[in-house]
């Protein structure tokens, strides 16, 4: 009996350990697709046609050349063929994306939610750093996410997922509804009282309603939160080191992402705090 217990408690953990490093590999690969994403889609390039190459001499890379991390670790950071510098932001995006889903993972398990928010956040880590090189949101991006949030959409009328905590098929819509609308407001009044239309970039504005479809209403009014607060924060420390000024132009969308992923780890437990401590002092 004792055996028998010990071998199936080994069997589940060896079954663990391979969904980890599977998961681990395909968040690299997806961070090495991400940089194409990254560098090409706000050039207007395919992100299909031509195969990936060197920046500098134009030659072709090969599949040695191209293997995330690793390649760039085997190759010191250099082309193979004319020894330019590579940017080490190739590899970080790479490793951003595997821990991010090896986070999620832990977060949800092998589950629709886990599939959902790893879709979600690959678009976003894109959106993140192709937002803060260019200072846009590409609608392509938006469309790709939005196009994905119908899918947790549709499955949470027959099951419900973890993210919406119900199976009300209104929320996800809601959640769009009060991501995109509260944005648009903030807009609308930063327009009107300080006569210009930076209060709130379009493309922050859209991004909310793929993110409200997969969050929920609830999730989203945290996700809202967390990202202005964040920007709030990192915003003053900048001022204070000098780094930007009053008159600065601060990106958005990186703290929507940031937002976004903190509400998938911590979103629920946040809220369930807050209203606990709320009736705490209430009583």
């Amino acid at each position: 009996m004792g055996t028998s217990l010990n071998l199936g408690q080994l069997s589940e953990t060896g079954f663990m350990i391979f969904c980890y490093l599977s998961v681990a590999l395909l968040g690299l690969f997806v961070g090495s697709f991400l940089n194409v994403c990254i560098y090409r889609i706000p050039n207007n390039e395919s992100i299909v046609r031509p195969r990936s190459h060197c920046m500098k001499c134009g030659h072709k890379l090969g599949v040695p050349d191209l293997v995330p991390v690793f390649s760039y670790v085997f190759l010191r950071g250099k082309c193979r063929y004319c020894g330019q510098k590579i940017s080490p932001r190739y590899a970080l995006v790479e490793l951003l994306t595997a821990v991010v889903y090896l986070l999620l993972l832990y977060k949800y398990g092998l589950s629709v939610d886990f599939l959902a928010s790893a879709y979600l956040m690959a678009i976003l880590i894109a959106v993140f750093f192709i937002d803060l090189d260019h200072m846009i949101i590409p609608n392509g991006l938006v469309i790709a996410a939005l196009i994905g949030g119908a899918l947790p959409f549709v499955y949470n009328i027959f099951r419900p997922m973890d993210i919406y905590a119900d199976r009300k098929w209104w929320n996800p819509l809601l959640g769009a509804f009060i991501g995109f609308g509260f944005l648009l407001l903030v807009a609308i009044l930063g327009y009107v009282v300080y006569k210009t239309d930076e209060a709130m970039g379009g493309g922050d504005i859209k991004l909310f309603a793929p993110i409200g479809l997969f969050l929920g209403w609830k999730m989203t009014i945290m996700t809202l939160f967390i990202s202005f607060v964040s920007a709030g924060v990192i915003s003053i420390i900048l001022l204070l080191l000098k780094k930007k000024d009053r008159k600065s132009t601060f990106v958005f969308g990186p703290f929507i992402v940031i937002g976004t992923f903190c509400t998938y780890l911590f979103g629920w437990e946040l809220l369930n705090w807050y209203l606990g401590t709320l009736a705490i002092y209430q009583g």
